[in-house]
């Protein structure tokens, strides 16, 4: 049986070990850390539960079919609710308005909130969907980096109606030309940062992103985020995947232009094929470091990070849900802050995410625990302490006035992630969230491909690389990688 070996134990990695194993290949991962799931982590402090990484999650289907691929019920291993509110938005003036997954419920309530019409909203919806359609198989399914693709009936359909893609303007153009009401193009331009990138630059056709949240909806898992990197992990040991924690992998030895082993403090291990799920800057600069690098790649701006707080809270607020948002007076100035000026902004967008709103052991009985996070730059040896200081004031502050509250009085405990933190503890380059960001129109084609051009058997999934950052996305690289890669047989 040919062996596979997966440096990385992220969602991406594990994904990419259940679909090689799956085409008959004997599978080793090697994680540096001593859990499974990469971001998709938790921790437990003194009666409360954090997910400490990505808190929001869609397109379910993905992870199931990894379960159908091996005959299992998903539903019996990966239990989930669908939730009827996607997220509540607040602004500084006590605007209020929450987006219900029903579509014909959320234009309604947007065209009384935001006072437009209904048919213009109806028609921005639909557009989205199109963009997705004509997309979806030429850049979230196959690789950018093979001529096939662009020889399909898709690639020619998408082309045809490339007007329609909205790639020469930016998201906030789109969404301006679209809406008369600034907050409700806030709103909309605030997906932007579902792939750490500005709305004020990156192309109109990420408008396609609220389709996906609306198409397919929000969920929640049971047990929390980080049961769906666990789950899969629980898969992949019940199929005879060996995984190796607390062994960091040092090298990956190339002869004669081919991948052929991972060295690691233990032990080198030979392999048939090689995937990294590392973020592909180190791979580059610590694994393949006598290899030449593809510049262009690696040269791309990096995506935002996050500072975020993990803080007990000894009290219910009936007004939040499981995902809340607070809104920047100036939103243009907060996104010059975190891509030029690579600071933080004094009036941060701050993000409230609260799992036990639909877990209540997340909590002690009557508390909540909240998971609040802004954008960032990435880490640019800024000095942290004393942004970290700053932020926290201008968070707080901010809650405190629009939720008419004396926050600093109920927080019971503190958990408190940064940039030069989420680089340690994941490897990310700068600590981005999502690889390379998506501030040009050019930005999915500069991406890192899902195998190496010069090197045989060596092969890449997760945030870093193609289609890109996030739980589906990541899911999505490793089919990519999947259907690249030779069957065991051949």
């Amino acid at each position: 049986m040919p062996k596979a070996v997966v440096v990385g134990a992220g969602i991406g990695g594990i994904a990419t070990a259940l679909r090689l194993r799956k085409k008959g290949y004997d599978v080793l991962v090697l994680e540096a850390n001593s859990y499974p799931g990469g971001k998709l982590h938790a921790i437990h402090l003194d009666g409360y539960r954090f997910d400490l990484g990505p808190s929001l999650f869609t397109m379910p289907h993905l992870v199931e079919e990894l379960f159908q691929l091996f005959n299992k019920d998903p539903k019996k291993h990966f239990p989930y609710t669908k939730k009827k509110r996607i997220c509540t938005y607040f602004w500084e003036d006590n605007t209020q308005f929450t987006a219900h997954s029903d579509p014909a419920i959320f234009v309604s309530e947007v065209a009384a909130t935001f006072n437009e019409e209904t048919d213009t909203i109806s028609s921005y919806l639909i557009k989205n969907k199109k963009k997705y359609d004509l997309t979806a198989s030429l850049f979230l399914e196959k690789s950018l980096h093979k001529t096939s693709t662009y020889l399909s009936k898709e690639t020619l359909s998408a082309l045809l109606q490339i007007k329609k893609l909205h790639i020469s303007k930016t998201l906030n153009e789109v969404n301006k030309h679209t809406f008369t009401n600034p907050k409700l193009v806030q709103l909309f331009n605030r997906y932007a940062t579902y792939n750490g990138s500005s709305p004020y630059r990156t192309p109109g056709i990420m408008s396609m992103i609220p389709h996906l949240e609306m198409h397919y909806g929000t969920f929640f898992p049971k047990g929390g985020m980080d049961r769906i990197g666990k789950s899969l992990y629980e898969l992949a040991c019940s199929e005879g995947i060996e995984f190796n924690f607390n062994e960091k992998v040092l090298k990956i030895e190339v002869n004669k232009r081919k991948a052929i082993a991972v060295h690691t403090k233990k032990q080198p291990y030979s392999a048939d094929l090689i995937v990294s799920n590392m973020d592909i800057y180190p791979t580059y600069t610590h694994l393949l470091k006598d290899q030449s690098p593809p510049k262009k790649a690696l040269q791309q701006e990096r995506s935002s990070s996050a500072l975020i707080f993990y803080w007990g809270i000894s009290q219910e607020f009936p007004q939040l849900d499981l995902h809340n948002i607070l809104f920047s007076s100036n939103y243009k100035a907060e996104f010059k802050s975190i891509f030029e000026d690579k600071t933080l902004y004094n009036d941060p967008t701050v993000y409230i995410n609260i799992t036990s709103k639909e877990q209540a052991s997340d909590a002690p009985k009557g508390h909540e625990n909240w998971f609040v996070m802004i954008n960032t730059p990435g880490n640019y040896e800024q000095d942290w302490e004393v942004l970290k200081q700053e932020a926290k004031k201008a968070i707080i502050a901010k809650i405190n006035r629009i939720l008419n509250v004396k926050l600093e009085n109920l927080i019971q405990v503190e958990h408190v992630l940064d940039p030069p933190g989420i680089e340690k503890n994941t490897s990310s380059y700068r600590g981005a969230l999502y690889g390379a960001a998506s501030n040009s129109k050019f930005a999915a084609f500069l991406r890192h491909p899902n195998f190496s051009k010069r090197i045989k058997n060596l092969y890449f999934c997760g945030g870093s690389v193609h289609p890109g950052g996030g739980i589906p996305l990541c899911l999505l690289s490793a089919k990519i990688v999947a259907d690249l890669t030779p069957n065991s047989h051949s």
